[in-house]
């Protein structure tokens, strides 16, 4: 069986809805964050030398990273939730899924660490901000032309998207002015799949 090592608020919240959606048997092992740094536990480093989470364990193979892991699992479902056939739509697939970390993540982490800066944090932002807006547009436009990233079925590619725009609906100016977007986080949101994955992970301040 997979065990998932799951921090709570985090990245791992993605695979736990991803086995859900798949319905593979897994194991969760839960881990809090330090309530002064916020940051994962010592314990974590047992697991995978980075002390990162998520990692998981399956069939003695240790995976980190959410898009390996999640590409691990594809693979695992015989291909469900994986590329589209159409080339094109397998080309956005696979922009899409590595994109949400690659490029959208990195200015909400920036937007995070500058919050907590006093005074020059919040003129660092005013500099950031525009940065995440473009691309919050540019998701918008894409999302107002198709129902799923990749098409017109759900994909991986949406599972990895999911954190990052749940963070910047939170602390990124993601809002109504975007309602392609929003009804998109409105629609996964209401799947059983994510709702079971909600009550196995534990608290989850995004959804």
């Amino acid at each position: 069986m997979i065990v998932v090592h799951h921090l709570e608020n985090s990245r791992s919240q993605r695979i736990l809805w991803m086995l859900e959606e798949l319905g593979l048997p897994y194991e969760v092992k839960r881990y809090e964050r330090d309530p002064k740094t916020m940051l994962a536990p010592r314990e974590l480093r047992a697991v995978h030398p980075l002390g990162k989470s998520p990692v998981i364990q399956d069939d003695g193979a240790v995976v980190a990273e959410t898009g390996a892991i999640a590409e691990y699992l594809v693979e695992k479902a015989d291909g469900r939730l994986g590329a589209p056939s159409h080339r094109e739509a397998a080309l956005r697939y696979r922009f899409w899924l590595h994109y949400a970390e690659g490029s959208l993540m990195p200015p909400l982490l920036l937007l995070l660490v500058l919050g907590r800066i006093p005074l020059m944090g919040k003129a660092a932002i005013k500099r950031v901000q525009p940065m995440l807006d473009r691309h919050l547009d540019y998701v918008e436009a894409e999302l107002a032309r198709r129902p799923w990233f990749a098409g017109d079925q759900m994909t991986a590619a949406d599972i990895m998207m999911s954190f990052p725009l749940e963070a910047a609906r939170k602390r990124g100016g993601l809002n109504e002015s975007r309602p392609a977007t929003m009804a998109w986080l409105d629609k996964i949101h209401a799947r059983p799949a994510y709702q079971a994955a909600l009550a196995k992970g534990g608290p989850y301040t995004f959804a």
